[in-house]
C-alpha cells in the first residue's frame, strides 16, 4: 500500500497514551505507517501537525491530524470492531465517565506518585493513597464481572489499563501486595496477552530515511 494512502502514528512505546491507540490500532486491525519517536528530541514533523508535541498523533491521508489518544482509539474502532471493543449504548456513558476518571483525575495523582521527588509539598504515600481511590473504583467493578464492562473485554479495558501498568511499576512490591487481588489479576491477564505483547515490540527511532514501517 503506498505510503501517502496510509494514516501515519507517531508513537512512543512505553507512553500510556500511545499504549492505548496502539492496542486500539491493533484490534481494529487497521494498519499505519508507524513513526517511533523519542521523547526528548521530537521530529518536527510530529511538531509541525500537532504543536502540543505529545504521543500518540495520527496523521490521516487526507491531511486531518488526531492527537488525542482516546480519539484515536475511537477512529480505529470506528472504521472496524470486529472484536466488539465498541462500548454498547446502555453503558457508554458509563464507560466515556471510567476514562475521563482514569483520565482526569487518576492520572495526576500517577503522575505526582511516579514522581515524588519533584513534588516535596507531599509524600509518595499521599499521592499513592489518593490514586487508590481509582483502584478501589476498579475492584469493585470488577468483583462483580471479568471486564470493566461485562464479561468481555472493550475500549474500557485497553484504554485505562497502560495507566494501571504505569501506577503498579512505581513500587512493585506495594502493588504485589496491596488489597486489589481483582485488579492484579485483571492487570496480569493484559500484560501476558500476546495483544499486549505486540504492540510493545521495539522499533528504532525514527528518521527520514528509515525503511516504511508497517503497524
Amino acid at each position: 500500500m503506498p505510503i501517502d494512502t496510509m494514516p501515519i502514528l507517531y508513537s512512543f512505546r512505553r507512553c500510556p497514551y500511545a499504549m492505548r491507540a496502539r492496542l486500539a490500532i491493533r484490534y481494529a486491525q487497521q494498519t499505519v505507517v508507524l513513526r517511533e519517536i523519542v521523547l526528548k528530541d521530537k521530529p518536527p514533523q510530529m511538531v509541525a501537525i500537532s504543536p502540543k508535541a505529545t504521543v500518540p498523533v495520527l496523521q490521516l491521508p487526507d491531511g486531518r491530524v488526531i492527537d488525542q489518544s482516546i480519539d484515536i482509539a475511537y477512529w480505529a474502532l470506528e472504521n472496524n470492531d470486529p472484536f466488539s471493543l465498541l462500548p454498547k449504548a446502555s453503558v457508554k456513558s458509563f464507560c466515556d465517565a471510567l476514562i475521563h476518571e482514569c483520565d482526569f483525575e487518576f492520572k495526576p495523582w500517577l503522575d505526582k506518585y511516579k514522581y515524588a521527588d519533584r513534588h516535596p509539598e507531599q509524600s509518595a504515600e499521599y499521592y499513592r493513597n489518593n490514586g487508590e481511590r481509582f483502584l478501589k473504583n476498579l475492584a469493585s467493578i470488577l468483583q462483580e464481572q471479568p471486564f470493566l464492562l461485562g464479561a468481555t473485554p472493550t475500549l474500557a479495558d485497553i484504554a485505562i489499563m497502560p495507566f494501571i501498568r504505569q501506577f503498579s511499576m512505581v513500587d512493585l512490591q506495594w502493588f504485589k501486595s496491596c488489597q486489589y487481588p481483582r485488579v492484579r489479576d485483571w492487570l496480569n491477564d493484559w500484560l501476558e496477552s500476546d495483544s499486549f505483547r505486540s504492540i510493545m515490540s521495539k522499533y528504532e527511532k525514527w528518521h527520514e530515511t528509515q525503511e516504511i514501517i508497517e503497524f
